[in-house]
C-alpha cells in the first residue's frame, strides 16, 4: 500500500481499491484552545480533495478527531465508513449524513474485501482509545494511536498472531504518549520489521530523525513513507 504521513498521527493509506484516512488533522484547531499548540508546518490543502472510503479515528482528542478537518470529508452524501471507539464514535457520528459510523472498540474487527481492520488496546487519557492493525496483501500495518508503553497493549497486539510489517508509533513523550526510548522498546517487543515515528514535529521542535530504533523509517510531512520492499 502507498502510505503518506499527514503530520501528527495522521496517515493516508491507498491500495487494494480503497483509500483510508487515519486521524487526519489538517487545521489549526488546537491553537484556538492552546496557543502553545500552534502548528509549525502549514496544511497541505491538496489533501482536502481526497475522497476516502474509510476514516479511522483512534480517540476523542482534537488533534485526532478534529471537526474542522472532518467537515471537508464527511457530508450528507459522502457514504464514508467511519471506524471509531466509543468516545470518539459518540462525537464523530454527530456529523450525520449517509455515512456508516461503526463503533470500533478494542477487539473489534471489520473486513472489506482484501483489507481487514482490527482494533487493539491503547493506554491513553481517553480510556476508550485504540490502536489499529490494517492487513492487506499479506502485510500488516499497525498504527498505535496515542499510547504509553504498556504490557497489556503489547499482549493485545501480539495476540493477533500477525507479523507487524510496519508500526507507526508516537515518540513525543508528553500528553500520555511514549517517549523515544520507550517507543523503541515497544517496537522490539511487538517485533515490528519497520518503525515509523509519528506525533512529532508539528507542535514541538522534536525531529523524527532523533528517534533511534532498529528498522526505523523517517517520515516527512505530506510525503509517501518509503517502506523498502513495498508493493504499491
Amino acid at each position: 500500500m502507498k502510505i503518506t504521513w499527514l503530520g501528527q498521527a495522521g496517515l493516508l493509506f491507498e491500495g487494494y481499491g480503497k483509500t483510508i484516512m487515519l486521524d487526519p488533522y489538517l487545521s489549526n484547531s488546537c491553537f484556538k484552545l492552546n496557543p502553545k499548540s500552534n502548528r509549525r508546518v502549514p496544511v497541505d490543502e491538496r489533501f482536502f480533495d481526497v475522497r476516502p472510503d474509510y476514516i479511522i479515528i483512534t480517540h476523542n482528542h482534537l488533534d485526532h478527531l478534529d471537526p474542522e478537518t472532518l467537515s471537508h470529508f464527511l457530508g450528507e452524501d459522502t457514504g464514508i465508513t467511519v471506524l471509531a471507539p466509543y468516545n470518539a464514535w459518540s462525537e464523530v457520528r454527530k456529523n450525520g449524513g449517509n455515512n456508516n459510523y461503526v463503533m470500533f472498540n478494542a477487539g473489534t474487527e471489520w473486513t472489506d474485501g482484501e483489507i481487514s481492520f482490527r482494533a487493539v488496546k491503547a493506554e491513553h487519557s481517553d480510556l476508550t482509545a485504540i490502536g489499529v492493525m490494517i492487513s492487506a496483501g499479506g502485510k500488516t500495518y499497525y498504527a498505535s494511536g496515542d499510547t504509553l508503553y504498556n504490557s497489556a497493549v503489547i499482549r493485545d497486539v501480539k495476540s493477533s498472531g500477525l507479523e507487524i510489517d510496519a508500526a507507526f508509533l508516537p515518540v513525543n513523550g508528553v500528553g500520555n504518549n511514549m517517549n523515544m526510548t520507550d517507543a523503541s522498546r515497544f517496537a522490539r517487543e511487538i517485533g515490528a520489521k519497520k518503525v515509523v515515528p509519528v506525533h512529532i514535529g508539528l507542535f514541538d521542535s522534536l525531529s523524527p530523525a532523533d528517534f533511534v530504533c532498529e528498522g526505523k523509517v523517517t517520515p516527512e510531512f505530506f510525503k509517501e513513507i518509503k517502506l523498502q520492499g513495498e508493493n504499491k
